[in-house]
């Protein structure tokens, strides 16, 4: 189908933005002519999908659009147990509802907010084991969302008997769509194996991780996808995943598992807080897609044209000159805010101050990944500052053309052109939520009342 997008002046664009505080998720979708906030749930199905969805069972207790689902995700990961909810977050919080206590440690290579907010959201603690290139931009590493092992490693033998869990994240999101290697991951469970601890995989993108591997990894270039696939998860304990990225649907997710003991531990919680085993708050219809989409996926036709088109806006990018973390990543293209804003300071949030310019300059909605999206300290309530400030741009999957990121690359450099005439005021005041509230809101997490920095654009 087309969806029509709305073109709008600059100074309309510069009013709505005034009108939601300089917080672009409370922008409404039709003030947004170019929307890469994010690249989940806002991809275009295919033909084979939507005839799927006329198949759909909405039989409450053993749908044939599970069994379907199922087999599918037996077939592509290897998985006996699996277990639909509506999105990568419901399986977030019956996993670690299940395994994760208080004062627990739970590494990884770098948590996103929804894993990271869950985890802390139980007293446990998120911590990050990164490659020290993952948030250098300028540094070339084919594999940026490699866990340290050495980092890994540290936090194991100081945290014995306290780590119920390592979540490796594939591709890594914060980073911008960082792969993991294979040869890491087998790192990650050799050692896993030592200390007897599970290894858990945040799916959401497992199918372009398993492309850049066989694009980088030696040895693998005349892999299939699905083969190398297999391969990861052969590796795995378990699985999580937000069907919304690579299962190509709008909504879904699932938890899938080689352990009846952790399928029955963990089917308490779908049932408490997503439906019953065999739909978790899915209807037939949408496992239908779901199963069909993983199929898809998979198909190396399918991601050599998705990861072009992302690289195809990297490089305009980097021609002109403008920061992105290199290499390009699957899913994202990620500016390097700070170096591209290098007269705004930290306290006033470099990135969040980019993607507000990119918006009044082209209509253009991005999210920032930095300072903002790490939260305060819940212990402490002090601001968590970032290593990076980050704007991504997340490119919806099978939407837009080559020419409407072209608009994006436009705009960007216009921005760039101008960068040193951008100026933030501060005003403290009183608001109910700040720019991250809303994104804990989105993600439902518990907000307070908090006095904060107040952005004010100057044109």
């Amino acid at each position: 189908m087309v969806e029509r997008i709305r073109p709008s002046t600059r100074e309309e664009r510069l009013q709505w933005i005034t009108e939601s505080h300089f917080n672009l998720f409370n922008l409404h979708g039709d003030q947004v002519y170019i929307d890469l906030l994010t690249d989940s749930g806002t991809g275009a199905m295919s033909d084979q999908q939507w005839a799927a969805i006329m198949k759909g069972d909405e039989t409450y207790a053993g749908s044939s659009s599970f069994l379907r689902l199922r087999d599918k995700v037996k077939e592509i990961f290897g998985f006996d147990y699996v277990l639909p909810v509506h999105q990568g977050r419901a399986a977030e919080n019956a996993l670690f509802s299940a395994f994760v206590g208080a004062g627990n440690i739970v590494p990884g290579n770098s948590h996103f907010d929804t894993t990271r907010a869950h985890i802390e959201n139980r007293g446990a603690h998120a911590y990050d084991c990164s490659l020290e290139e993952a948030f250098r931009p300028d540094r070339e590493h084919p594999f940026k969302g490699n866990v340290d092992i050495d980092k890994l490693d540290t936090v194991l033998k100081s945290n014995q008997g306290n780590v119920p869990m390592i979540v490796v994240t594939a591709t890594c999101n914060k980073s911008g769509g960082q792969p993991v290697s294979l040869s890491n991951l087998r790192r990650v469970k050799e050692l896993a194996d030592i200390h007897g601890i599970p290894l858990v995989i945040d799916s959401a993108r497992f199918a372009e991780n398993a492309w850049f591997i066989r694009e980088r990894e030696p040895g693998y270039a005349d892999k299939s996808i699905k083969s190398i696939v297999r391969e990861m998860y052969q590796l795995a304990d378990a699985m999580i995943m937000s069907g919304k990225k690579d299962g190509l649907v709008n909504i879904g997710g699932l938890l899938a598992t080689r352990h009846q003991i952790w399928y029955d531990r963990v089917s308490s919680y779908v049932i408490l807080f997503e439906g019953f085993t065999t739909y978790g708050g899915l209807a037939g219809r949408d496992m239908e897609a779901f199963a069909v989409g993983l199929g898809e996926v998979t198909d190396s036709h399918y991601l050599d044209s998705r990861i072009g088109q992302v690289h195809r806006l990297g490089r305009m990018l980097i021609e002109a000159g403008i920061p992105i973390q290199r290499p390009i990543g699957g899913h994202a293209i990620i500016v390097d805010a700070t170096t591209f804003l290098p007269y705004v300071p930290r306290e006033e949030y470099p990135a969040q101050t980019l993607a507000v310019e990119l918006y009044v300059e082209a209509g253009v909605r991005g999210v920032e990944i930095g300072t903002l999206l790490n939260d305060r300290d819940p212990c402490t309530g002090e601001q968590r500052y970032a290593q990076t400030e980050f704007l991504r741009l997340a490119i919806p999957r099978r939407v837009y053309t080559n020419d409407h990121l072209a608009v994006v690359g436009s705009g960007l450099k216009n921005v760039f052109a101008r960068r040193a005439s951008i100026t933030v005021g501060r005003l403290s005041i009183h608001i109910p939520y700040s720019i991250r509230a809303l994104w804990n809101m989105e993600y439902g997490i518990h907000l307070v009342w908090k006095r904060i920095p107040y952005m004010e654009y100057r044109k």
